[in-house]
């Protein structure tokens, strides 16, 4: 074999191999996500409100109620 056609076949191999790494990582970042601590702390205050927001509702209602009794 030539150093041609060598040199070819390493280039090859080089770039399947950098493919393999570009959807190995795009494969694991989808399925995880990068979410960052912004967007996290975003979550969880929202998710504070929504407990919140159940609480008052049902504080509510046993107020009502207490107030048919």
């Amino acid at each position: 074999m030539s150093a041609r056609v060598q040199w070819l076949q390493v280039a090859g191999s080089l770039a399947v191999a950098a493919a393999i790494v570009a959807i190995a990582i795009a494969v694991v970042t989808s399925k995880f996500g990068s979410t960052s601590a912004a967007e996290r702390e975003l979550r969880e205050e929202r998710l504070e409100q929504r407990e919140e927001l159940r609480e008052e509702r049902l504080e509510q209602r046993e107020e009502r109620r207490e107030d048919d009794r």
